[in-house]
This record gives C-alpha cells, sequence and structure tokens, in this order.
C-alpha cells in the first residue's frame, strides 16, 4: 500500500464531483415519443427544461394517448441522461487511483 494517502483520494474525489456537478448542469438531452409528437428537453439533474407537443396530438382529443406520449417522452430523456452521465462518470472514476479497485 506504498503512495496510499487518505487526503489526497478525498481532494481527488471532490475535484471529480465538482467536475460532474458542472457536467450535470451543461449536460442537455431530447427524449420524444409518437415519432416526434412529444419531445421533452432535459438536463444532466433530471430537470425538465422544456416540452414540446405538436397542436395535431391536441386536435385529436385523445387526452389519455398525449398524456402516455408525454410520459414516455419523459422517461427516454431521463434514460439518456442515465446514460450520459454513467459514460461520463465512467471516463471519470477510470482516472482516480483507487488502491484495490
Amino acid at each position: 500500500m506504498s503512495g496510499f494517502n487518505l487526503q489526497d483520494l478525498m481532494s481527488q474525489a471532490k475535484k471529480q464531483y465538482e467536475v460532474l456537478q458542472k457536467k450535470m448542469q451543461e449536460t442537455v438531452v431530447e427524449g420524444s415519443s409518437g415519432g416526434g409528437t412529444v419531445t421533452v428537453k432535459m438536463d444532466g439533474r433530471k430537470q425538465v427544461l422544456g416540452i414540446k407537443i405538436d397542436p395535431e396530438a391536441v386536435k385529436s382529443g385523445d387526452i389519455e394517448m398525449l398524456q402516455d406520449l408525454i410520459t414516455a417522452a419523459i422517461n427516454g430523456a431521463g434514460q439518456k441522461v442515465d446514460e450520459t452521465m454513467k459514460s461520463t462518470m465512467g471516463g471519470m472514476l477510470g482516472g482516480m487511483e483507487i488502491p484495490g479497485l
């Protein structure tokens, strides 16, 4: 265990956390459903930034379908955030020298 310094490790982890927080704020993804009928824009913190709904979807009067499309678009955007953050975290952790891992 030569060279293992907990304080250095904690400092490195704090820096990585700050980088991750910034990345989460800057990341913007879109999820859509119904062939683009509903599009949701979401940041890396899973905050919904906006929703676009094709006016034709409203004209049909099928509220249940519209609700399902919105739900699917939000879930799709959330999955994209998860994939993006997982990729980002994997790259960040790869740079950390953690003994035993």
